[in-house]
């Protein structure tokens, strides 16, 4: 009887052990990028675009919503994360704007080994929502480079910078206003590497 009641005892502190080391996760509200953007048809190019995930800082390669509260802070939104790592995001809403536009329709990501006639490739340097003295501002930039597919020439460059004054500051509402600056950012880089790579088509044409 001692024995079986030791046993219990062990058990029992055992399992109250088990709880206190395991980590608690923190409870997360999962939020998608939104998307206020309509569908076109347009008259389709005849070249492929492959569009690659942007580097990123460590700051914003997770799925955490990024905030600047003050001065050079990074920090982040408590309970809430993106439903993917930022820079599959941003290249998924990329991929999600230029389908959506309907000029190029050749389209693949890197997840894939197809080649392309052209690769879009850059570097994410700000994707937060900063506190300033005017108020919170969702803000983006991208780094843009269009490269040739075979070669891996780089044939143009552009820095894309958005910023989106926000109304409030609760979460549903940076959210939104992340969705507002994402449609911005993706409206200028689908007309910037359409105009670019046609014209490369042009040039090389007329060669």
């Amino acid at each position: 009887m001692k024995s079986l009641l030791r046993l219990l005892v062990v058990a029992s502190l055992l399992s109250l052990a088990a709880c206190s080391i395991l980590p608690q996760g923190e409870p997360s509200d999962v939020y998608r990028l939104p998307v206020h953007q309509a569908s076109h048809t347009a008259t389709p190019v005849n070249w492929s675009l492959r569009l690659n995930k942007p580097l990123a800082s460590e700051a914003l390669s997770g799925s955490r919503i990024a905030v600047i509260p003050a001065g050079d802070v990074i920090s982040s939104y408590k309970g809430a994360r993106w439903s993917d790592p930022v820079p599959l995001l941003v290249r998924n809403r990329l991929l999600d704007a230029f389908q959506r536009d309907g000029r190029v329709q050749r389209l693949s990501a890197d997840d894939s080994n197809l080649q392309a006639d052209y690769e879009l490739v850059g570097e994410l340097q700000a994707f937060q929502s900063e506190y300033g003295s005017a108020g919170v501002d969702v803000v983006m930039r991208y780094d843009a480079r269009l490269v040739q597919g075979r070669s891996q020439r780089i044939l143009a460059s552009q820095r894309f910078e958005v910023r989106q004054p926000l109304s409030e500051k609760q979460v549903p509402a940076v959210v939104s206003g992340f969705g507002a600056a994402g449609d911005t950012l993706a409206r200028q880089v689908v007309d910037w590497t359409v105009t670019q790579a046609s014209g490369f088509q042009a040039q090389a044409k007329n060669q």
